[in-house]
């Protein structure tokens, strides 16, 4: 059996993630600039706001049953065909928002269409990550599951540069006038160009050597999602709680912070600050900056959890999300490009230091035959409990208690990962089975 190059093994889990996060990316900041006038009817600007956003949430919601779907076939047929799928519809779905009439034109409809869109989307992704990750694990050599595993997480900060370098080129050629009006749909039909891209690079893989070995022992007659909830379901719910900081973490980087930055200072009933008046292209510029934090945090994780362990390296890393939980109004409140700069940088960074071991350490809590619906049903699953609920409530939070509450709430989350990480084994050293 042909062996799959380091290089395309790269190659192929990176594009797929890239994709998943431009395509996050450009959804959160539409959702964040057009959606509520596009999509929605909505007299209070803040309640189409949360209209508009509570649309990132059904494809967290969605995520679980892709896992289901393609978690299954990925363990049961193979994790290649699977892939090649789930980017497949990831990429439709994307592309087919690009082309949706909007409210004016059909009323409810054009509601109705955006989030069946933004669920196909959702079944995608759910089967995305997971098969990207097992691709990059399965195919790794002996001591280096860490390193490869950063392949696909390295797609996060391409994802990022390449959706909000669109829309900052789009804004400064045809103005933000004509973003609110059409040009927002370039983006979401610019995706084609990178699912042709992936496809191309995916049909191209061979299936790892490891998976082969499992494929041909007797198939246990459970489905792999039931062992996963019954004889896995120590390693599921642990990795489930590792995963809801960074979740939260994220939600509160691409769109809260780029809500509270470019939105006006007004302030709520409360008496607490609702935004600080940046304009969308200063915000761009600081958050495409951030990205290189990003990408450095993700490829020294890899380097370094092959050294230490997982579990270690993610226990002080979480530690630090709560630490910036606690301290977030000290960036925000202030108000300033540097403060904002900064939080941007850290922020990012304890995303890619928590994200980067993911793709290694929850492979390795799940046996090979459900492996890939183990992985993609714990990370979707914290999804549906992390980022969905962050994306509805913390606008509510920072109006009704401010940016401590907000920041209180991270640090909540960031205490339930630390439970889970208490309580989990390290997998460094453990031989995955065949």
């Amino acid at each position: 059996m042909k062996q799959n190059s380091p290089k395309r093994v790269a190659m192929a889990t990176m594009i797929g993630t890239a994709i998943e996060y431009f395509d996050n990316y450009i959804y959160a900041m539409a959702a964040v600039l057009v959606f509520n006038h596009q999509f929605f009817h909505a007299t209070d600007p803040l309640s189409g706001q949360i209209a508009a956003l509570s649309t990132l949430a059904l494809t967290f919601i969605a995520r679980p049953l892709g896992a289901v779907l393609f978690g299954h076939f990925g363990d049961r047929i193979g994790r290649k065909n699977t892939f090649v799928m789930s980017l497949l519809l990831m990429g439709i779905s994307t592309v087919a928002i690009g082309l949706l009439p909007t409210y004016d034109c059909i009323g409810i409809g054009a509601t109705i269409l955006l989030c069946l869109c933004r669920v196909g989307q959702g079944i995608g992704l759910g089967g995305e990550w997971g098969g990207a990750a097992l691709v990059a694990v399965e195919n790794a050599p002996e001591g280096k599951r860490g390193w490869y595993g950063t392949f696909p997480q390295l797609g996060a900060p391409l994802g990022l540069l390449l959706a909000n370098g669109v829309f900052l080129l789009i804004g400064g050629i045809f103005g933000q006038a004509a973003m609110l009006d059409w040009a927002w749909r370039i983006p979401f039909l610019s995706s084609i160009l990178l699912v042709v891209i992936g496809l191309y690079v995916r049909l191209k893989l061979t299936e790892a050597p490891i998976f082969l070995e499992a494929l041909n022992k007797p198939q246990p007659k459970r489905l792999p999602m039931l062992e996963v909830v019954t004889t896995h379901f120590k390693p599921f719910f642990l990795g489930m709680l590792i995963c809801i900081a960074g979740y939260v973490l994220f939600y509160i980087m691409i769109a809260f912070s780029q809500i509270y930055a470019k939105s006006a200072p007004t302030v709520s009933e409360a008496g607490y600050v609702m935004g600080l008046g940046f304009s969308p292209q200063v915000f761009t510029a600081l958050l495409m900056t951030s990205a290189i934090s990003l990408a450095v945090t993700i490829a020294a994780s890899g380097k370094y959890i092959d050294k230490v362990g997982r579990r270690v390296w993610l226990i002080w890393t979480t530690v630090g999300v709560a630490i910036f939980g606690i301290t977030l109004p000290f960036f925000l409140e202030n108000g300033t490009t540097t403060s904002l700069f900064w939080f941007l940088v850290i922020g990012m960074g304890l995303i890619g230091m928590g994200y980067g071991p993911l793709a290694s350490f929850l492979p390795e809590l799940f046996p090979t035959h459900a492996r890939y619906s183990g992985a993609s049903l714990t990370y979707n699953v914290a999804g549906l409990f992390g980022a969905s609920v962050a994306s509805i409530i913390a606008l509510p939070l920072n109006a009704n208690y401010g940016l401590k509450g907000v920041g209180i709430y991270l640090a909540f989350n960031a205490v339930l990962s630390l439970i889970g990480l208490w309580f989990i084994h390290e997998t460094k050293d453990k031989k995955l089975e065949g």
